[in-house]
């Protein structure tokens, strides 16, 4: 049987009105809507913090609304302070492991 075979076979019913209704996109799998979230890298940072260290998330590139909630949401599973600006998120303190762990959670992937 010729693979092309059945295909002209659907066709034919299709046209012809005999196949049932159903979902037209039951087939496309979900993982194609998700919009992918990109790769972030987590770095830790002391200069010009006069010795203090800050863990810098860089890599988003979402609106500056929704890097400000994921920002809150860090600061406050953490329990530190912060900023979020330019698509980038600094942590008050070395917090890389913690951060990794949180972010992973909600589906980035984490250099």
């Amino acid at each position: 049987m010729n693979s092309n075979d059945w295909l002209s076979a659907l066709e034919a019913l299709k046209a012809g009105g005999t196949l049932p209704e159903g979902e037209p996109d039951a087939v496309a799998t979900p993982e194609a809507e998700k919009p992918r979230k990109p790769q972030l890298h987590i770095l830790l940072d002391k200069k010009q913090r006069r010795g203090k260290t800050a863990t810098i998330i860089e890599g988003f590139d979402c609106p500056d609304e929704e890097l400000l909630d994921i920002a809150r949401r860090l600061k406050t599973a953490i329990g530190t302070g912060g900023s979020a600006r330019g698509g980038e998120i600094l942590l008050q303190g070395d917090w890389r492991e913690r951060a990794a762990t949180l972010l992973r959670s909600e589906g980035y992937k984490v250099k």
